[in-house]
């Protein structure tokens, strides 16, 4: 087995939420607030404030559902995905309210990506069983949207723009890899095509890093990957006992800090970064 770039030692529980109020309770999506905060939404639908220090919680708002991937606009709104009501929701900035925003036929919404620049909201279907996953778009403003990318997807999951905003990257945990769909200049899908292959064994969520790194969380193993164009795949880190890094599903980088959600526990991990510039890697990162 190839060694990690970072040990475990590198990573730490950021807040523990088993017996607070508001629980953590098996967060599946986090992100990062301008402000600093660590956001992330639980099984119970709420959708939780960690402070920028992991000194506190706060419920923000909720769904009475199941929340999966979350994501910030510029205006701080919150855009979550809801298992239980197969919708996206809004948590809107100026009046701290909670509301439906879009489904319009969407049935296992997963993951949100805001794209101001064109105003579209995508948001992923992970529909594994019968392969017809894909991607929808929603308008920003009013909400409404269809299937927007319709080529067959084995359980489409995380995503992430790409840093130049030509395309998105869409984990497909079914097959273990990670997809690529370019917007077109007339905002349609491209032909979509694989580009990490044997991303064993379920990969889940995405993000870049600052020097166009990306970062590859799996549920199973509890195991995050780096992967390059010039250097393809490695393991960044893994919890062989899956507590401090438990089934990681979404990621979220704030500085040279990694944020993961873990499904399989009540917290949310920081992974220092800094220490991944070891030389017995051969790896510097840039940020």
């Amino acid at each position: 087995m190839v060694k990690p770039l970072l040990d475990m030692s590198a990573a730490r529980v950021f807040f523990d939420g088993i017996f607070t109020s508001p629980r953590v309770a098996h967060p599946e999506g986090v992100a990062v607030h301008r402000d600093g905060s660590i956001w992330c939404g639980t099984e119970t639908g709420d959708l939780l404030r960690l402070a920028a220090d992991g000194g506190s919680v706060e419920r923000m708002g909720g769904t009475d559902g199941f929340l999966l991937g979350i994501a910030f606009d510029s205006a701080g709104n919150c855009f979550a995905c809801d298992l239980k009501h197969a919708a996206i929701f809004r948590w809107d900035a100026a009046t701290a309210r909670m509301e439906r925003f879009a489904s319009s036929g969407i049935r296992v919404p997963n993951y949100p990506i805001v794209d101001e620049a064109r105003g579209w909201l995508y948001v992923s279907d992970s529909v594994g069983e019968d392969n017809r996953s894909g991607i929808f778009r929603y308008d920003l403003k009013t909400g409404e949207g269809r299937l927007w990318c319709q080529e067959a997807m084995s359980f489409a999951n995380g995503m992430a723009m790409a840093p130049e905003g030509s395309g998105l990257y869409v984990v497909e945990s079914n097959a273990s890899c990670v997809s690529h769909v370019p917007i077109l200049a007339d905002g349609a899908a491209g032909p979509r095509r694989v580009v990490v292959e044997g991303v064993h064994n379920v990969p889940d969520g995405l993000a870049f890093a600052p020097d166009g790194s990306l970062f590859i969380s799996c549920y199973e193993p509890s195991r995050i990957y780096c992967w390059r164009k010039d250097r393809g795949l490695e393991t960044l880190i893994e919890d062989s006992a899956a507590t401090t890094l438990a089934h990681p599903t979404n990621i979220a980088f704030k500085g040279n800090k990694l944020y993961a959600a873990n499904l399989g526990r009540w917290h949310i991990t920081e992974i220092d970064l800094t220490l991944v510039g070891r030389p017995t890697h051969g790896f510097k990162c840039s940020w």
